[in-house]
């Protein structure tokens, strides 16, 4: 016998269960996809049932839950609370973990997601533009690419009238980038990047992954989403990129989808993907079905029959209320009262229970507390509390889920109406005492925690929020306004769907107060943020900008957030005129100072900045991050030292920063303390392992220890992750070049000068390359174009004076160099190579004098050291301790760098001839030609004997006796 057979009349009190009747073609279709083969052609995946309000589309769909369920599936159902794809991702596996599937791997990088987007709140890009003296610089290619999506998301579509074509597609680009820094410089991988950057693109495929494990464990799984009217045009495109195009991955073919609203499904995203949507479309009752519900409500006699008809115009959620009276004579139905509502409840006996209805219409949603304030004056005793509530949601009207429930829409608008039309003073009364026992709610939930940006995070606090809001609006929209746009403003502060949800909830009230003013204003601004992007927000904020009701406060608020939401997008000088105008309302605004001084650090004005910054942690000494970017400015404007101090101070306050860390280790790294800026990245990076940014700069740090494999491997795998970074294409340029690998090092600044042709730094950087590997015509051209964009650019006019030394043009080199000291006195290298040049061409006095400015500034020089040792010795004084001095560095110096040291033994080698030490210079000669010494080192130090001979030799044979070695080494 078939365990599962049933009786007849256990199958007759399945089907009146509920009340539910007819829709049988509707039943049959859902019922019998599950007796298909996945692999049949009729087997359906995606359903979509449509159909006006009150047509029964949500009873449908619990019966269908039902019949899912009776063939093993588990199922997940979604309303519309749900305000974003997250959020639907979410609410599924929350589902799921409650019928013992839990998605485990969704779950916890979702908890990820929201731990790395709080801290990169307050991020400020990182690198900012490249660096370098003076050059603009421009978006990278990917950046144009984020920068066009970004575009749309900032409302730059058609229809937006002017708005269109008003930004610059390469400001938003730079942008772009330089917020991807930004995140890169304050989370702890390239991974926790882009999981802040795009969530949607990390967390898809693993919710797929989770639930296709999932549905591999049970025999379907079925996702319902209800009142998808109002959830489409967040989840529209996701849905599609998932169930059709399978963007992120394979879906299983037992996951099943119903899709349920009022509407057809939006061409834009399923006109090419309608063969593969199982449409069933409910209209109202026909005379049959309706007649079959009142027949199983008792209500037979042909009179009554005939007027509840024309009453609920067979609207099956009407047909259902009238029914549920069981009116047995055509005078029960009827009713003078011309309100549809009236005659709704005209059957139920009890006035007082009539009066809850009515009164329990006003909430946007009820549980037993709701209920209790709703009812108000007419408080039922508290032992019979939750009896009542009982008897509220057993109404036909009344949908139940979850310990909540809500009235159906249609009812409850024209329950709201009457409640407006019989007395609008108890409207208003009736109102005010909903939203203060939301407001005291809400006060309880707030506790002592900080802030409200972080409160809106909490889905307890913000619904509490937001529905003493709507009560405030429905009780006087005018005089509620003002209170209500101080809402809005603040629910663009936490990013997400909370501006999202604050303007619906004001177009609710607008509709339930019959405000058509309100209700249009909510209307524009939920349009406007639709999306979860910054785009959304700043479209909100400008049109509540515009409101004059705005109050002073929230004025400055929402510039300040406009100008954070314009800066991340790269619109620095819309920023900088929010940032402006908030500051103009109040000076006292530290968010405005905070923001104007990051985007001006951003834009590289650091002096500004700093005037900015620095109000802001006088004011606000306990903010971390506001010491963070006051040292990044500081040691941008070469302070290094009050940078170390400032980020000492940060890392009292949150010592696991990495990026405090890193950015002290910048400061120590350009102070010279090599080691200190090794020991702040190392930390770093044991704190970020992943994060390929740090370990670049740890990278630089290595380079300067003379660890150039280990620079190199640091630096390699950051251009592995960001192939298209100038900076850390220059950076391995000056390590391939330590190496000796001078081509690597000039493909890799010719990589970097096709992605940034107009700075002027990088062609500096390949001039000086070039004139080192005797390349001098091109290193001369390498010059000129940075001096054609940058004509004070002091070493540019430096390299061009050398390479013209080396080229033997005397006079222009010494015009070149003159003018490269002028441009900046206080660089020792300037000083140096005139103090060379003066030295060669006999003009002793001056070249003592440049060596010895250029010790002052630089005393460590060992070479320079060296020169002025040569000068002395020319101009007949003792340069012995001079000699011995620099001998004593360079011997240091190759120690110090092992198997690095090549050119620092070549230059002790040089040294010791110099100072007639030959029996050390021979010695030193043979260390130095040791196996596989470059050719390169060797040409060095040949052309650094022939200067020295032509200068102050003390013993040209010895000399030369060296130099064949040097020479045959060569081969």
């Amino acid at each position: 016998m078939d365990e599962r057979a049933v009786s007849r009349q256990e199958l007759i009190r399945q089907r009146r269960r509920g009340g539910f009747v007819g829709r049988r073609r509707e039943l049959a279709v859902f019922e019998e996809n599950f007796a298909r083969r996945t692999d049949d052609a009729s087997y359906q995946f995606l359903f979509h049932v449509h159909g006006t309000a009150g047509v029964g589309k949500t009873s449908l769909l619990r019966q269908w839950e039902a019949t899912a369920r009776r063939h093993g599936a588990l199922t997940t159902l979604l309303g519309d609370e749900v305000h974003g794809v997250l959020e639907a991702m979410e609410a599924v596996s929350a589902q799921l973990l409650r019928q013992g599937f839990p998605l485990k791997g969704f779950d916890k990088l979702l908890a990820t997601y929201h731990l790395r987007r709080h801290e990169a709140e307050t991020a400020v890009p990182e690198q900012g533009r490249e660096p370098g003296p003076g050059g603009a610089s421009g978006p990278s290619i990917a950046g144009e690419l984020v920068a066009r999506a970004g575009m749309a998301g900032l409302g730059l579509v058609p229809g937006l009238g002017p708005i269109a074509g008003a930004v610059d597609p390469r400001q938003v680009a730079e942008g772009a980038d330089r917020l991807r820094l930004a995140l890169g410089a304050r989370l702890r991988s390239r991974e926790d990047v882009q999981l802040v950057l795009s969530p949607l693109q990390v967390l898809t495929p693993v919710f797929l992954a989770d639930l296709a494990a999932v549905a591999g464990r049970t025999p379907w799984v079925v996702l319902f989403f209800d009142t998808y009217e109002r959830t489409a045009p967040v989840l529209d495109e996701w849905l599609r990129d998932v169930l059709i195009a399978e963007r992120y991955g394979p879906v299983p073919v037992s996951v099943q989808v119903v899709l349920c609203g009022q509407g057809r499904l939006a061409p834009r995203w399923w006109a090419d993907s309608l063969e593969l949507i199982a449409p069933v479309g409910l209209d109202l009752f026909s005379q049959e079905e309706a007649r079959a519900l009142l027949a199983a409500r008792g209500v037979t006699r042909e009179p009554v029959v005939d007027l509840v008809l024309r009453l609920s115009g067979r609207l099956p959620v009407l047909v259902d209320l009238l029914a549920q009276a069981r009116p047995a004579h055509p005078d029960a139905v009827e009713d003078p009262s011309d309100t549809a509502v009236e005659r709704f409840l005209k059957w139920e006996p009890d006035p007082r229970r009539r009066a809850t209805a009515l009164d329990c219409a006003l909430p946007l949603y009820l549980d037993e507390d709701v209920f209790a304030v709703a009812v108000g004056d007419r408080a039922v005793p508290p032992e019979r509390t939750a009896e009542e509530y009982g008897w509220l949601r057993g109404l036909s009207f009344v949908t139940d889920g979850a310990g909540r429930c809500r009235y159906h829409d249609v009812v409850r608008a024209a329950m709201l109406r009457v409640r407006r039309a019989q007395s609008p003073a108890r409207w208003r009364t009736d109102q005010l005492r909903l939203a203060d026992a939301l407001r005291r709610w809400r006060e309880v939930r707030e506790g002592g925690r900080p802030g409200a940006r972080e409160l809106w995070k909490d889905p307890v606090w913000r619904e509490h929020r937001l529905g003493e809001m709507y009560h405030m609006l429905c009780a006087d929209p005018v005089a509620a306004l003002a209170g209500a746009l101080d809402t809005l403003v603040h629910a663009c502060d936490p990013g997400g769907t909370a501006a999202h949800r604050a303007a619906l909830t004001a177009e609710r009230a607008g509709q339930d107060a019959g405000d058509p003013a309100l209700a249009a204003l909510g209307r524009t601004l939920r349009e406007a943020a639709d999306g979860e992007d910054g785009g959304g927000r700043v479209r909100v904020l400008t049109l509540l900008l515009g409101a004059r009701e705005l109050a002073g406060p929230s004025r400055v608020l929402a510039h300040v957030l406009r100008g954070r939401e314009h800066r991340n997008s790269g619109q620095d000088a819309r920023a900088l005129a929010d940032y402006d105008r908030a500051l103009d309302l109040d000076p006292g605004a530290l968010r405005a100072h905070y923001g104007r001084g990051t985007t001006h650090l951003l834009a590289g004005r650091y002096e500004r900045a700093l005037v900015d910054l620095t109000h802001f942690v006088e004011r606000d000494p306990a903010a971390a991050h506001g010491w963070v970017e006051r040292g990044r400015c500081l040691h941008h404007l070469g302070r290094d030292e009050e940078a170390v101090a400032d980020l000492d101070r940060a890392l009292l306050t949150t010592p696991e920063d990495p990026w405090a860390l890193c950015f002290r280790g910048q400061a120590h790294l350009a102070l010279g303390r090599t080691e200190r800026a090794v020991a702040d990245f190392d930390a770093a990076v044991a704190r970020s392992p992943d994060d390929g940014s740090i370990r670049a700069w740890r990278g630089a740090a290595m380079h300067a220890l003379g660890r150039y494999e280990e620079a190199l491997a640091h630096l390699d795998r950051w251009l592995e992750e960001r192939p298209r970074s100038v900076w850390g294409l220059a950076q391995r340029a000056g390590t391939l070049a330590s190496l000796g690998r001078f081509e690597d090092a000039l493909a890799d600044l010719g990589t970097a000068l096709e992605l940034r042709p107009d700075a002027p730094w990088l062609l500096v950087r390949r001039g000086h390359l070039l004139r080192r590997t005797r390349r001098h015509p091109e290193a001369l051209a390498d010059f000129d174009a940075a001096l054609a964009l940058e004509p004070a650019n002091a070493w540019a006019r430096a390299g061009r004076g050398e390479t013209l030394r080396c080229l033997g043009r005397t006079d222009r080199a010494l015009a070149e160099l003159d003018r490269a000291h002028a441009l900046d006195p206080a660089d020792p290298w300037i000083l140096a190579w005139r103090g060379r040049l003066h030295r060669r061409t006999g003009n002793l006095g001056r070249a003592l004098a440049d060596l010895d400015g250029a010790l002052a500034l630089a005393p460590g020089s060992a070479w320079d050291v060296y020169e002025r040792a040569l000068v002395l010795r020319l101009t007949g004084r003792d340069a012995d301790a001079e000699l011995s001095r620099a001998a004593d560095l360079f011997a240091r110096e190759a120690a110090s760098l092992g198997v690095h040291g090549g050119r620092s033994r070549g230059n002790l080698l040089v040294v010791l001839c110099a100072l007639g030490a030959w029996q050390r210079a021979a010695e030193e000669t043979t260390v130095f030609l040791s196996p596989g010494r470059p050719a390169w080192q060797i040409e060095e130090v040949l052309a650094d004997l022939t200067d020295l001979r032509a200068a102050a030799d003390p013993d040209p044979r010895r000399t030369g006796e060296l130099a064949a070695r040097l020479t045959a080494a060569l081969g």
